[in-house]
């Protein structure tokens, strides 16, 4: 994996424009490996790794048994994909990695909560598409799609298969439309992402990582708010514009910093 420490926006701007059809993911620590959220809890409460593919199936399988409850219609539940998904975006930990097709959406979640160096990891997607792990040749990514019916119970969850699949569900919510979003779907999930990419091409750059600096995030998110790159655009709900309300209390405008502090004597209203 290359690593570039990048000090200003615009180096990060100029850099990925060279990547074209690469899928980028943000991390808000330059420490974290690329694991799944699935395998942080698993790691953290769950020590004996043989029966990790046991607890996958059985979460998957009362999510599938119960979320029928709360949807207008079920037919998502027959998908293994699509189920993954849905328990993505409602907060479950699962074997997704959320990727986006945009540079900036990966660097506005690398950055929007960081307290320090934030990250955000470059995949080269385009060379993934043919390529295969050395051991497994005949694993391509048509071969182990886990949008076909079956795929995901004999490729990935053994856990056993250093592959890695990366597309959209069949049908996309209004969240992974507005993140340009896409799924990296690891066959282990014990490894991180650039460790089972090493089974891969090794004579290919695969993946890069770009480091954030702390000290470029007012730039890069005043950039990115001037794009619409915010909350309230990537999540459309109400959720989104109400956490979008958490950057707003850093901008403020220097016409609305003059008005409220010329206001008159005794006016006490706060800046509109």
């Amino acid at each position: 994996m290359r690593v570039v420490r990048l000090t200003h926006w615009k180096a990060f701007v100029e850099e990925t424009e060279r990547l074209n059809g690469w899928a980028f993911r943000g991390e808000i620590s330059a420490n974290w490996p690329l694991m799944t959220s699935l395998a942080r809890r698993l790691l953290a409460y769950c020590p004996d790794r043989s029966l990790w593919p046991l607890r996958e199936m059985r979460a998957l399988r009362i999510f599938r048994r119960k979320a029928h409850n709360y949807l207008r219609d079920e037919h998502p539940l027959r998908d293994d994909l699509r189920s993954l998904s849905l328990m993505q975006h409602h907060g479950a930990p699962t074997r997704l990695l959320d990727f986006s097709k945009s540079p900036y959406v990966a660097a506005f979640f690398a950055l929007e909560q960081a307290s320090s160096d934030a990250a955000v990891y470059a995949l080269n997607t385009p060379r993934l598409w043919s390529t295969a792990p050395q051991s497994t040749p005949h694993l391509t990514r048509d071969v182990i799609d886990p949008r076909i019916d079956g795929h995901f119970e004999r490729y990935f969850w053994p856990n056993v298969n250093p592959v890695i699949w990366f597309g959209e569900p069949a049908e996309m919510d209004r969240r992974l439309v507005a993140q340009s979003g896409l799924f990296v779907v690891p066959g282990r999930i014990d490894l991180p992402l650039e460790q089972l990419l090493d089974s891969y091409d090794p004579h290919t750059e695969l993946l890069t990582k770009y480091v954030l600096p702390i000290e470029m995030r007012h730039e890069a998110l005043a950039a990115l708010y001037r794009m619409n790159v915010t909350y309230a655009s990537l999540f459309p709900d109400l959720e989104g514009l109400a956490r979008a309300s958490g950057y707003e209390l850093e901008m403020v405008w220097d016409r609305l910093i003059e008005d409220y502090q010329h206001r008159p004597a005794g006016e006490d209203a706060a800046p509109r």
